[in-house]
């Protein structure tokens, strides 16, 4: 006989309970005679037409799949979201969220192409959405993948800016091109996204596009930043203008950034903390909470002290707003960020951060 081993996600831990056989890993459950099967050795010849019904499995990955994104377990959920690929292929969920958490777990040097790959799948992802997604639920879908595209394209372009301040000011001028690269790859993931939407919606979600343009725009700033004596301006302005143009079909009172206006410091956070922790208080509910005076001492006494946490900052500060105005009130957006908020808070606290009133920093 084999020893009983769960088909779903290969653990061995599998018990009695109730009456059936329950994984104690994903929590499959098999009846007697299906734990029977499995544990008899040998194969079994099987003719004529067979259909396997794998619906409570494909929700069990699903299940497993969601609870890893929510815990922002990077690892876990790209394996589980690739399970269910192979299982449901047209799933847009598991065809955008196995690029989307691969390249979220990529290196310094793999950021050019961690962003290419999640630029390359959004055409497709959006074609499933469109063929196999509700009338009235694709544009929440589609907000939530919009939503990922600008949190990873922040992520990597402040990666890429990170790595390249870490680097000795003599050497710099070596690694300019690769600096370069990992943000416009990083950039294009919302240029595309955008394109995508008005090239197949024909200006249905306009506003959407032109948010993502957006955040294009914001992440390329990363570049323009730190390189203000660029060779060519005017060519790198003409493109920005460009988009600008685009984002004005939609947003009429947008104002085009100039590379002019952009400082070559990073900012700091005495121009954005009066802003609020937007996304605090919207899963909070306030920015006078126990939980909010927290996150802000940590802020303005520890992360300020660093470039690495200014950075941090100022890419929060770049992104939050865009995200909270979109799903601030959703509950999926809500319960993505509480449980981490949760544990930061936490840990905050067990180290002595107080959570009593605060008055900010700046």
């Amino acid at each position: 006989m084999k020893a009983l081993k769960c088909e779903l996600c290969g653990s061995n831990d599998v018990v009695k309970q109730d009456g059936l056989f329950v994984c104690q890993h994903c929590g499959t459950k098999y009846s007697v005679e299906e734990a029977k099967k499995m544990m008899v050795e040998g194969t079994v010849d099987v003719k004529g037409t067979v259909k396997v019904d794998t619906s409570d499995e494909l929700k069990n990955l699903y299940e497993i799949a969601r609870r890893a994104k929510d815990s922002d377990n990077s690892e876990n959920a790209a394996k589980y979201y690739d399970m269910i690929l192979v299982k449901d292929p047209s799933s847009w969920e598991a065809n955008f969220y196995v690029v989307y958490y691969k390249a979220m777990s990529c290196t310094i040097g793999q950021i050019s192409s961690a962003g290419s790959s999640v630029t390359n799948c959004l055409s497709s992802v959006i074609d499933i959405v469109e063929s196999n997604v509700a009338e009235d639920e694709k544009e929440n879908v589609l907000k939530e993948i919009q939503a990922r595209c600008s949190i990873i394209a922040h992520v990597l372009s402040s990666a890429a800016e990170s790595t390249y301040l870490d680097t000795d000011i003599e050497y710099r001028t070596d690694y300019i091109d690769d600096f370069s690269d990992r943000v416009l790859s990083a950039t294009f993931i919302c240029y595309t996204f955008g394109d995508v939407l008005e090239e197949k919606y024909q200006g249905k979600y306009g506003t959407m596009s032109a948010e993502s343009w957006k955040d294009g725009i914001e992440v390329f700033q990363t570049y323009t930043r730190q390189l203000p004596s660029l060779t060519d301006v005017s060519g790198i302005q003409k493109l920005i203008d460009e988009r600008g143009e685009m984002i004005k079909k939609y947003d009429p009172s947008y104002v085009t950034p100039s590379i002019s206006s952009i400082s070559s410091e990073t900012p700091s956070i005495s121009n954005t903390s009066s802003s609020g922790c937007y996304v605090a208080t919207a899963v909070y509910g306030s920015y006078n909470c126990p939980e909010v005076w927290t996150l802000r001492r940590f802020r303005d006494n520890t992360l300020d002290t660093t470039w690495y946490g200014r950075a941090f900052i100022q890419t929060y500060y770049a992104i939050s707003p865009t995200l909270v105005k979109w799903f601030g009130d959703t509950s999926w957006f809500k319960k993505l960020w509480r449980r981490p908020l949760d544990k930061m808070v936490a840990k905050l606290k067990s180290n002595g951060v107080e959570d009593t009133p605060y008055h900010d920093k700046y």
